[in-house]
C-alpha cells in the first residue's frame, strides 16, 4: 500500500488487546477475550473476501458468455482481492495481534511487498473499468472496436507491471531510509510522495472525472429520450445513474482516503499515529477488497444467476458452459 506510517507504540497506550501490557506480558500472555472476538470478526471479513471473489473468478471463467473485454477486467480486479484475502489479511492479522514485537524484518518486508503490488492491483483495475465503461457509456458506437479483449489484457498486464514497480520504488525507499544518512533522507521522503501520488491520487482523480463525465453523458442521454418514455421512467433513470455512481467512488474514497491521507500528513509533517488509530484506517483499506465484488458483480443480474448455479452446484450435474445468463 502506501509507505508504512509511523506509529506511536508507548506501552500505556497500546492495542486494546495489550493496553497497560509491557513487552514481556504481551509476548507471553493470551490474548484478552475482546480481542479473539476482533480477530473472529476480522477472519471472518477475510472468508467473505476469499468467496466472494472466488465466486466472481468461477462465473467468468467458467460460463461463456462472461468471455468479455469488461469481465476480463473485473477477473483481474476479482485475482487482485482474492489474494488480498489469502495473503494480505492473515499476514496483518499477525501483525496486529503482535504488535509486530517478534515479528521477523525480513517476512515483514515481503508483506509490505504482497501488500502493495496487490493493493495498487486492485485500485488500478477499478481504473481500468472506469476508463472501460466511460467508452461504453460516452462512445457506444466506437466501444467495441477500442475496447476489446487484446485492449483488457494490456490494461491488465499493464495494472499489475505498474503495480511491481510502485512496490519495487517502496522498498528502495525503505532501505534508503534505513540505512541512509540524513544528506538522502530528500531522496527518500520524494520518493515516498511519488509513490502516494501515482498509487492513489492520481487514480482518484482519474476516476473522478471519468464517472463524472459518464454521469454527465448519461444525464444528456436521459433527457434526450424524454419524449418516448414518462417523466417518472426518466426520473427512475437518473436516480439509478445517481445511485451507482455514489457507490462505486463513495466506497472506494471512503476505504482508501483516511489510509492515504493519514500516510501523506505522517511524510509531511512526521506526526506518529496511535495503534488503535493506524489498525482501523489499515482494516478499512482491505475492506475494499471484499466489497469490491458486491459493487462490481453482484450489481448485475447474469453475476448473480451465475452466483446462484455455482452455489446450488448446477454446474457440477451437467455441462452449463454456455447458458444463457441474460
Amino acid at each position: 500500500m502506501a509507505p508504512e506510517v509511523s506509529v506511536s507504540q508507548t506501552y500505556a497506550d497500546l492495542h486494546p488487546c495489550h493496553r497497560g501490557a509491557n513487552v514481556s506480558d504481551i509476548l507471553t500472555s493470551p490474548p484478552s477475550t475482546a480481542c479473539i472476538l476482533l480477530y473472529i470478526f476480522l477472519g471472518s471479513l477475510a472468508v467473505v473476501t476469499v468467496c466472494g471473489n472466488l465466486l466472481v473468478i468461477i462465473s467468468i471463467t467458467y460460463f461463456q458468455q462472461l468471455h468479455t473485454p469488461t469481465n476480463f477486467l473485473i477477473l483481474s480486479l476479482a485475482v487482485a482481492d482474492l489474494l488480498v484475502g489469502v495473503v494480505v489479511f492473515p499476514l496483518t492479522m499477525e501483525f496486529t495481534l503482535t504488535l509486530g514485537l517478534y515479528h521477523n524484518d525480513l517476512l515483514r518486508k515481503i508483506q509490505h511487498g504482497f501488500d502493495t503490488i496487490l493493493v495498487m492491483s486492485s485500485i488500478l483495475n477499478l481504473c481500468c473499468i472506469s476508463i472501460d465503461r466511460y467508452y461504453a457509456v460516452c462512445q457506444p458506437l466506437t466501444y467495441a472496436t477500442k475496447i476489446n479483449v487484446c485492449v483488457a489484457v494490456i490494461m491488465i498486464l499493464v495494472s499489475w507491471g505498474v503495480s511491481v514497480l510502485v512496490a519495487i520504488g517502496f522498498a528502495i525507499a525503505r532501505l534508503n531510509q534505513e540505512n541512509c544518512e540524513e544528506r538522502c533522507f530528500i531522496d527518500a521522503l520524494y520518493a515516498n510522495m511519488l509513490g502516494l501520488i501515482f498509487s492513489f491520487y492520481l487514480p482518484v482523480i482519474i476516476m473522478l472525472c471519468i464517472y463524472l463525465k459518464i454521469f454527465l453523458v448519461a444525464q444528456r442521454q436521459a433527457r434526450s429520450i424524454q419524449s418516448i418514455k414518462s417523466g417518472a421512467a426518466v426520473s427512475k433513470m437518473k436516480r439509478k445513474a445517481t445511485k451507482t455512481l455514489a457507490i462505486v467512488m463513495g466506497v472506494f474514497v471512503m476505504c482508501w482516503s483516511p489510509y492515504f491521507l493519514c500516510a501523506t500528513s505522517q511524510i509531511l509533517s512526521h506526526v506518529s499515529l496511535s495503534v488503535v488509530v493506524f489498525e482501523a484506517l489499515n482494516w478499512l483499506a482491505l475492506s475494499n477488497s471484499m466489497l469490491n465484488p458486491f459493487i462490481y458483480a453482484f450489481f448485475y443480474s447474469w453475476f448473480r444467476s451465475a452466483f446462484r448455479m455455482i452455489i446450488s452446484g448446477k454446474i457440477f450435474q451437467g455441462d452449463l458452459t454456455n447458458a444463457k445468463l441474460f
